[in-house]
């Protein structure tokens, strides 16, 4: 990419995990890294050669006995000259060391994901692999770290850059068009012939797109919404969900007036399940915005799991039109039995682990139907899906409005191409820069 900046400050911080630890890494990264470790390390090692020496503080005194990393630019992960100080983890170790980098001329702490951002305005990774990164630092189940994985090794901007090249190449069609336009050997107009790749473009960004909410349940969790009258067993279920006590269990109504959310991990997929108040009429004030807030969450939920009480059954009316799939299940199996014409998807006892074993199984086999997608590479942010909407729109503008001159269909396919640029940090996304790096924690 051709964006590289020379920073006039060198930046440090503690790049492995705050706590007591065997071993803490302190990664340097700027123009004055050889300096810095003539003076802290006698010497400037060998590149990617870890050298075991004496750490030391301007004055010479020695902080600690450690191992020391160079890696010269730009073929570091920043593009510049970076180091690592791998010393003994002890506080006091750690905090000494980083102050006496504090003291060195030009030297300064790291703000939260500076290193990635100097790799980013370097050109070592573009976008859509920073936000992989970002993803896979705070990847908490096996397919949040697959996805994140390939992501930022690369694979969205491999597929964004070769569609964006497409466009590139049907635009330079287009333009020869223009240019022979009054050769008498050229037979028939170039661009014509382009169209039907075009539309075939369109349909793969389309079936991509398709797989964008697939994609946003991997990163962000599949949300599951528990409702139901007073006293249906809602919160008993969260609990016996999260085998800890989260929501208070009475049987008293209205004990749930907040939205409360625990977080599994099913098969690898993230699962949100959220506890909310019992919905029922003549409720008080601050029992009805609890009600208002369950309303509002079914109506946002990937699955909504409405709870029965077999021994007293009632019907909840509210639930929003359009409310995701919803699955009926029967409560405290143990004390009733369905009434007859009542049918259930599950019942369940919080007392017995068979209804519970059933219920994992229903909602296994949700997550499943909802992530698993044949398209390989996932958008899985709302940007991504914004900016692929802009791009096919453009697409199609230019593909259906054959009657408009081509200057302006190939207009058209530039926007479409902008679109794709914006994805992967190429085109004049300096307004999200703040935005994306401020996810990454201090030292990455």
């Amino acid at each position: 990419m051709e964006r590289r900046r020379h920073y006039r400050d060198t930046v440090f911080a503690l790049s492995s995990g705050a706590g007591l630890a065997g071993v803490a890494v302190i990664r340097i990264s700027g123009p004055g890294v050889r300096s810095g470790l003539e003076i802290m390390a006698g010497r400037v090692p060998e590149p990617r050669r870890a050298v075991l020496t004496s750490i030391r503080d301007k004055q010479g005194r020695v902080l600690d006995r450690g191992l020391v990393l160079f890696f010269d630019g730009p073929g570091s992960f920043t593009g510049e000259d970076v180091a690592e100080l791998h010393i003994h983890g002890g506080q006091a170790v750690i905090e000494a060391t980083l102050r006496s980098l504090a003291d060195l001329n030009g030297f300064r702490s790291a703000e939260p994901g500076e290193f990635t951002r100097r790799a980013f305005d370097n050109g070592k990774m573009d976008l859509t692999e920073v936000e992989g990164l970002a993803d896979l630092i705070a990847a908490e189940t096996e397919m949040q770290r697959r996805m994140a994985l390939e992501q930022s090794s690369g694979s969205l901007s491999r597929l964004y850059d070769s569609w964006r090249q497409q466009l590139i190449r049907v635009r330079a069609m287009i333009e020869a068009d223009f240019d022979f336009a009054d050769e008498e050997d050229v037979p028939g107009s170039v661009a014509d012939t382009i169209w039907p790749s075009v539309v075939d473009l369109s349909n793969e960004i389309r079936i991509h797109l398709d797989a964008a909410h697939a994609g946003e349940i991997v990163r962000d969790g599949y949300r599951v919404v528990i409702v139901g009258a007073p006293n249906a067993g809602k919160s008993s279920l969260l609990n016996a969900l999260a085998k800890r006590d989260v929501a208070i269990v009475s049987e008293e109504q209205g004990t749930t007036r907040d939205i409360l959310e625990v977080r599994l991990d099913i098969d690898g997929f993230p699962v949100i399940v959220f506890d909310t108040a019992g919905l029922r009429e003549n409720a008080g004030t601050i029992e009805t915005e609890g009600i208002r807030r369950a309303l509002e969450a079914a109506g946002k939920a990937d699955l909504v799991l409405l709870l029965e009480d077999l021994a007293s059954p009632e019907d909840v009316a509210g639930i929003p039109d359009g409310t995701a799939m919803a699955m009926r299940i029967g409560t405290k199996a143990d004390l009733a039995h369905p009434e007859p014409g009542n049918e259930y998807d599950c019942l369940i006892s919080v007392k017995r682990p068979d209804g519970l074993n059933d219920l994992l199984d229903m909602l296994r086999q949700q997550v499943m139907r909802a992530a698993v997608t044949r398209v390989r590479t996932l958008p899985n942010r709302q940007r991504h899906r914004e900016y692929l909407e802009d791009c096919v729109h453009h697409i199609v503008e230019a593909v259906e409005n054959d009657s408009e001159p081509l200057e302006l269909r190939s207009e058209n396919l530039r926007r479409a191409g902008d679109a794709l640029g914006r994805l992967t940090g190429k085109i004049d996304v300096e307004d999200l820069l703040d935005l994306i790096f401020g996810e990454f924690c201090i030292g990455k």
